[in-house]
């Protein structure tokens, strides 16, 4: 099983989850994160550092939000490791919780 980064990132983009990741698996996008799940060594520590609360087990992501388990494998093969944390976008506060964010995922 792996960790899926889903919805809720879209435009927050937090990055504290990067910093407790032990194999770097995040990848990273202009406006979203994902996680690469050849990588991902299911040991939970990002879950607990999402502020936005995006970070879910394979199992247990909404089944609306089901399309991201895709999403996440497939942007992690052309998207750059992200290793170290960064400011989130200065609006990223004002994103955290918006519904219906897909259309605004960057590539």
């Amino acid at each position: 099983m792996t960790y899926v980064v889903t919805e809720n990132c879209i435009k927050c983009k937090y990055t504290d989850c990067v910093d407790v990741c032990p194999v770097d698996c995040f990848h990273e996008g202009p406006n979203f994160l994902t996680i690469d799940p050849d990588e991902c060594i299911d040991c939970t520590l990002c879950v607990a550092e999402c502020p936005a609360e995006a970070i879910f087990a394979e199992d247990d992501v909404p089944e609306h939000q089901r399309k991201f388990i895709e999403l996440n494998a497939e942007l992690a093969k052309i998207w750059p490791v992200i290793t170290e944390r960064r400011e989130p976008p200065a609006d990223a506060d004002t994103w955290n919780g918006t519904p219906d964010k897909l259309d605004y995922l960057e590539r």
